[in-house]
């Protein structure tokens, strides 16, 4: 895979550079070892027959490349309790893919939905101060043309961060655009 596009929100990327290069440089070779295969048939109406790009496979990729670099999942478990309701649920759990000294890393190939929950995520975990910068890797919009449809593409993350200003999220985020070589 090859990035085509990077934003940094809050200096996401800046903070990388400086204080994490070595991790910086692992991400963007662990993108760069990704290959686009199109090994999925589609059964979609307007699509039927076409082989398509797998995102069961590039995150089967990525999750392989990133732990040969040790990154490693992190999970943060408690039970939910709301005030006045006498119903507590145990067990519940907010969890990143990828996690390594205090850089998360999500890689998303999913509805738009689950792009804007990874920055939900990024936040809790700043908040609960197990992390410094979150790294978001989306397909670019030329990207999900090629896959299922139902995943969506970074420039409308993007479009949507921009227009939240320093609102949401309030941690500091490198969202990254990638397409095939």
């Amino acid at each position: 895979m090859k990035k085509i596009y990077e934003y940094s929100h809050l200096g996401g990327a800046e903070i990388l550079l400086v204080r994490y290069p070595e991790i910086n440089e692992q991400i963007d070779a662990v993108i760069a070892k990704v290959t686009a295969n199109r090994i999925k048939e589609s059964l979609e109406k307007t699509k039927r027959g076409r082989m398509l790009i797998s995102p069961i496979d590039m995150n089967n990729q990525f999750k392989g490349h990133f732990r040969e670099v040790g990154f490693q999942e992190l999970r943060d478990t408690y039970t939910i309790e709301i005030p006045d309701h006498e119903v507590k649920i145990p067990g519940a759990f907010k969890q990143i893919d990828f996690c390594k000294e205090r850089v998360l890393v999500e890689v998303q190939f999913g509805k738009y939905a689950f792009m804007f929950y990874d920055l939900a995520k990024f936040q809790y975990f700043f908040n609960e101060q197990k992390a410094d910068v979150g790294v978001e890797i989306v397909p670019c919009h030329g990207l999900h043309k090629h896959m299922s449809s139902g995943v969506s593409y970074g420039e409308q993350l993007i479009y949507d961060v921009e227009r939240l200003k320093r609102h949401f999220p309030s941690v500091p985020v490198r969202v990254i655009l990638i397409d095939e070589d």
